[in-house]
């Protein structure tokens, strides 16, 4: 039996030191959905979080509490139930390939995504660049979308997890969004409120990451593992390196342009962007249960499976009816479109990832505040990796921009963003891994 809500009980616990009951914090969590919990509660108790582990139990039960304040999905499906979740990076249009390959291996994906804030980019913003897709659905269509496409790229409804939306507002007044345990808690609330059987996750790290270092990055990792397994949901995660764009290409439209190539089967236009799609999608079909995952993959996307799966789902949610045979008619163009240049000879060595990603806002791609209108056309693209060997006037990246008084002022900050060396030393793509049945 749940108990009785009693908020100055758990905030005091917070207070001395010590993590709150697992009962008290599954009634914190309802009273969050309810409206019991007020602002000014809920905020003592985000900042009592990050100065108080709550522990393995603690996440646990706060996780499990967040998923059940609102709709749970269970599904009635001839295959296995996976997703994936990234904690959010530059050029991360992974989302975009690896659902409709995935479904063109015989599973079922009910991806619940979110927007982009900030410096990275959002997946259903992605979505919502081609033209006519809505991903805000009710239950009925996601369930529908699912079940007659193997996948379905979608907003969360207003009744999944509603403590976590409560609760991820105060947390970003009061600058508490850095807590491992409610990281940990709002990630895996939205995402097992899906109803999974499995779950992969790509916990970032680097210049354009979240998380900066990579031990960071696996404490986060360690926790999400944890914590999911713990609530009944077979999990792992890759650490993966973000120091550079995983895609050559930052901007809604133009990520969903090489997301699209991708699927065509041209691995040569975004070779990192292919190869953690398979990695990632390998390791999930393990807890699946379904072997030779990485051949199966490659081979959806080969084949133009994957991409006959992504077409449906672009129709489904309203989308046009041929994108397979006619994606680069529907996407929306910039109308300033330039290089950006070296600046002097040199090995291109480092990309300050965060200020990368803000130039993309700057030129109207993403958003300052969670309520900014988006130009889907403009950001960045054949943006050159690291270890390139360029010369003085070679084109680095290429602009796209609403006017050419943009166009400069984003050029400017790109090569503020750069950094020229005699030397680099790259790192792998996949920095390591925790859970699963792999080392």
């Amino acid at each position: 039996m749940t108990a009785r809500l009693d908020v100055r009980a758990v905030n005091g616990c917070l207070r001395r030191g010590e993590a709150p009951d697992p009962d008290a914090l599954r009634a914190f969590a309802a009273g969050l959905a309810s409206g019991a919990v007020s602002d000014a509660q809920a905020g003592a108790f985000a900042m009592g979080v990050c100065r108080t582990a709550l522990g393995p139990a603690g996440r646990v039960a706060l996780t499990e509490a967040m998923r059940d304040s609102g709709d749970v999905l269970t599904w009635d499906l001839p295959g296995p139930v996976l997703d994936k979740h990234s904690t959010g990076g530059l050029g991360d249009c992974v989302s975009l390939v690896l659902a409709p390959a995935l479904a063109a291996c015989g599973v079922y994906v009910p991806m619940i995504s979110g927007r982009g804030l900030g410096h990275t980019g959002g997946t259903l913003d992605k979505m919502e660049a081609i033209p006519g897709v809505k991903v805000e659905v009710d239950e009925d269509r996601l369930r529908r979308i699912t079940r007659e496409v193997g996948c379905a790229i979608v907003g969360a409804t207003g009744r999944i997890a509603p403590a976590d939306r409560t609760l991820y507002e105060i947390r970003d007044v009061t600058g508490t969004v850095e807590s491992v345990d409610l990281i940990t808690a709002s990630i895996l609330s939205k995402k097992l409120a899906a109803g999974l059987g499995g779950l992969v996750l790509d916990v970032k790290c680097g210049s354009g990451a979240f998380m900066a270092t990579e031990a960071a990055a696996r404490d986060l990792a360690e926790a999400l593992v944890e914590t999911a397994t713990g609530a009944g949901c077979p999990t792992a995660a890759l650490i993966t390196d973000m120091d550079q764009p995983l895609a050559p290409a930052l901007g809604n439209a133009l990520e969903v342009a090489l997301a699209m190539e991708v699927l065509s089967g041209n691995r040569a236009a975004a070779p990192r962007l292919h190869d953690l799609t398979i990695a990632l999608g390998d390791r999930l079909l393990a807890l699946g249960g379904i072997a030779d995952g990485a051949a199966r993959l490659a081979g959806a996307l080969s084949s133009g499976a994957a991409m006959e799966r992504f077409a449906r789902m672009v129709a489904a949610l309203g989308g046009p009816p041929d994108m397979e045979a006619d994606w680069r008619a529907h996407l929306p163009r910039a109308q300033v479109v330039g290089d950006v240049v070296a600046p002097a000879d040199g090995i291109l060595a480092g990309w300050d990832g965060e200020a990368l990603g803000l130039v993309v806002v700057g030129l109207g791609g993403g958003r300052a505040r969670e309520k900014d209108r988006i130009d889907w056309s403009v950001g960045l693209s054949d943006i050159r990796p690291l270890g390139t060997d360029v010369r003085r006037g070679e084109p680095i990246a290429t602009i796209h921009a609403r006017s050419e008084e943009d166009a400069q002022e984003g050029a400017e900050a790109v090569l503020a963003a750069l950094t020229l060396g005699e030397r680099f030393t790259p790192r792998d793509l996949v920095l390591g891994s925790v859970g699963g049945d792999r080392p």
